[in-house]
Order: C-alpha cells, then sequence, then structure tokens
C-alpha cells in the first residue's frame, strides 16, 4: 500500500471546511507549508481547540469556560433571551454591542428535509429556561428554515405567558447574521416585533 502524501493529506482535510473548494485548500496548504512556524501553530490551535473548548452548559455557547463569559456576567439582564442558530451568530450580535441581554444556542434549525427535527436541537433546553424571562428575542437567520424554526419556537413559548420577539427584517434575506454588519445587527435588535 502507497503511503499517503502529507501534502495532499493537508490539501484533502483543508477542502473538507465550508467554503473551501480543492484550488483554495491547494494553495492554503501550500502557504502552510512555506511558511516557518505556522504548521506548528496551527496544529497547536487544533490540539488547543479540540481539548479546551465545549459548549456553556447554560446557553451552550462555544467556550472555554463553564459557564461562558456571558452567562456568568452579572450585567447582563437575564430576564431577555436571545435565541439564535449557531455560536457564529452570537458572537456577530456581540460585535454589535446593543444587546445586553442573555442568549440561546440551538445549534441549528429545523431542516425536515435533512431529518433535522426539534429534539435535534437545543429547543428542550430553552424551554426549560423560560421561567423568569419576560421576553425571547427569535434570531435565526432570515431564511426559509430560519423562519420555520422562528415560528416553531414562537408557538411553543407564547402560549406560557413569555413575550416572543423576532428581529426586524434589517438583515438581508437569505443571508447569514456572522457575516452581517454591526449596524444593521443593532437596528435588526431594536426593531424586534412581538410574533
Amino acid at each position: 500500500m502507497k503511503p499517503v502524501d502529507p501534502l495532499d493529506a493537508l490539501v484533502h482535510h483543508l477542502s473538507r471546511l465550508p467554503g473551501i473548494g480543492s484550488k483554495t485548500a491547494t494553495r492554503l496548504a501550500h502557504h502552510i507549508v512555506r511558511t516557518d512556524g505556522l504548521a506548528g501553530d496551527l496544529a497547536d490551535s487544533l490540539t488547543g481547540v479540540r481539548e479546551g473548548v465545549g459548549r456553556c452548559s447554560t446557553c451552550f455557547h462555544l467556550t472555554a469556560s463553564d459557564p461562558c463569559s456571558i452567562c456568568s456576567d452579572p450585567r447582563r439582564d437575564e430576564s431577555i433571551v436571545c435565541v439564535v442558530e449557531r455560536s457564529q451568530d452570537l458572537q456577530a450580535i456581540e460585535r454589535a454591542g446593543s444587546y445586553r441581554g442573555q442568549f440561546h444556542v440551538l445549534e441549528g434549525v429545523l431542516a425536515p428535509l435533512d431529518g433535522v427535527g426539534p429534539d435535534d436541537l437545543r429547543i428542550r433546553e430553552l424551554i426549560g429556561r423560560l421561567e423568569g424571562l419576560h421576553e425571547i428575542i427569535l434570531a435565526t437567520n432570515p431564511t426559509t428554515q430560519g423562519d420555520v424554526t422562528a415560528l416553531y419556537i414562537a408557538n411553543l413559548v407564547k402560549p406560557l405567558g413569555v413575550k416572543v420577539t423576532r428581529i426586524a427584517r434589517g438583515v438581508s434575506v437569505g443571508s447569514e447574521l456572522e457575516y452581517t454588519d454591526s449596524s444593521t445587527l443593532s437596528r435588526a435588535l431594536e426593531e424586534r416585533r412581538e410574533v
């Protein structure tokens, strides 16, 4: 059996990343090999992520501490929870700098055609956090799946007496929160409406 070439293996693994095709993976791999110390730094970072990053037991954000820095911050408003699809969306809202409540990361959206149902998301855990909440802000992405997920959660939560709002449509339809600029995210949160 022929041994695997390390450069080919690196290209293969890089091309498995989202948005990285074979040409970009090849370009990145060659850059990593040519740049002194970069391969070792990347290896150390990847090992650190594998060994030191997990999910916050309260909000399910990716973090090196449990609870995360947001959940453990006493200055945050504990009566409001902003529900997002992924940790990247949480980080985008935090960068906007105008939201001071808590978060809840669903770890995805409802996607029946892909076999993702309510039990595959952190919806049950969200329902468990409702006591003492004044408002839930649904900040799922403005996509069909994001809208369906928001509607599903709203239908579960509203009968329980918690105000449910949806971020305003300042965020472009079909885009992702992770790539939305800070002022658009701030306006979307400020102009949220009840569902």
